[in-house]
């Protein structure tokens, strides 16, 4: 077991706790913004699928219900305007970090394979390749890598943390060069209903991809969207043979999403006025605290979408860490997402209407 862990970094979390102390402190108590975990109700009619499903006596299939592979491929379709999606391009997963965590492991990498992702990303696509003993290998600009012994790229758009959003011409870019070198794609779109100022493209658009999911997939949650993040709620579209490939493999690790999850996700990928609404409420918060923390001497960089507002003072990130936890406001330090976030900090908008207002009035 110290072997395993010994390939991997120290979890960055820990580290936040001393400042996690300050924030409560505060007579008002903590806003915590630093993760980015729903706080809003599940919405009602999916409530009632999961319920209706409760008595679900027997094991579930990793591929899912017919049901539930109709509701992906519609949704990939009319969603992302897709073409031609049948049930061999989609694959339920449990929760997108499970899949980004294993996917290197399921895919057969390890020793001498190198997996690519953004150079300010998300944790766990570093992890994903140290688990199986590859090489993780950050990039800026993905066309410039040495494609050698490269077998995973990872895109993130929009991104965590910083919510950029890759322009459907770059896209087409990247995919044309992973095509040309054999480099598999997988785009995490998990933030893709959350755009403000752009509007966030798939890498299965036809305009992107040319009508062929050769070598692509992209990767969804219901987390953010639906406020689903307790259900584990997730799911491939794409390549059919890289799926077909992981259902195999995923069927011999019992990977299967709970059958009432399955009925819920069905009536969230149904239903598109609680999307509205979510989207409606985040707007408002984010209108907010971007006015708040530029009165307070901040700059928010990108942030055209996902669910965070990627802010600086232009000052090592863990001071400014310090400084609002003084004022009971918790954030995530920029370089938790890589070295070159350390002048950054990622502040959520996923925070309760009460707790946003609490901390606008504080940087005020």
């Amino acid at each position: 077991m110290s072997a395993v862990s010994s390939r991997l970094p120290v979890f960055p979390w820990d580290k936040l706790e001393p400042f996690k102390a300050t924030a409560a402190a505060h007579p008002d108590g903590i806003v915590d913004l630093s993760v980015g975990t729903p706080v809003d109700p599940v919405p009602a009619l999916i409530q009632r699928a999961l319920i209706e499903a409760a008595d679900s006596p027997g094991y579930p299939t990793v591929w899912g219900t017919a049901a539930l592979r109709d509701a992906l491929t519609g949704w990939v379709e009319r969603r992302l305007g897709a073409r031609g999606v049948t049930h061999g391009h989609v694959l339920p997963v449990v929760g997108s970090k499970e899949l980004v965590a294993w996917l290197p492991t399921q895919l057969g990498l390890g020793a001498g394979d190198r997996v690519a992702f953004p150079r300010l990303a998300y944790p766990t696509y570093e992890v994903g390749a140290r688990l199986c003993g590859a090489e993780p290998v950050p990039y800026d600009d993905p066309t410039r890598l040495d494609p050698a012994g490269l077998k995973l790229l990872w895109l993130n758009s929009p991104s965590n943390p910083t919510g950029a959003v890759l322009a459907p011409d770059e896209l087409t870019r990247i995919v044309a060069w992973a095509r040309e070198h054999g480099v598999l794609l997988f785009s995490d779109e998990c933030y893709l209903e959350l755009g403000w100022e752009a509007d966030p493209v798939s890498v299965l658009h036809p305009d992107v991809c040319g009508g062929s999911y050769d070598g692509i997939v992209a990767v969804h949650s219901l987390s953010k969207r639906s406020n689903l993040a307790g259900y584990r709620a997730a799911f491939l579209a794409g390549d059919k043979a890289v799926l077909g490939e992981l259902l195999k493999i995923r069927k011999h690790g019992g990977m299967m999403t709970p059958a009432p999850v399955q009925a819920a996700t069905v009536a969230a990928l149904g239903d598109d006025t609680h999307v509205r609404e979510q989207r409606a409420r985040y707007a408002a918060r984010r209108a907010a605290l971007r006015t708040a923390l530029e009165t307070h001497g901040f700059r928010v960089d990108h942030s055209e979408a996902s669910l965070y507002l990627w802010s600086t003072r232009d000052e090592p990130c863990w001071d400014t860490v310090a400084h609002l936890a003084e004022l009971g406001i918790l954030v995530a330090p920029g370089d938790f997402y890589g070295p070159a976030g350390d002048r950054h900090v990622r502040v959520a908008l996923t925070a309760t209407d009460e707790r946003v207002e609490a901390a606008v009035k504080r940087l005020g």
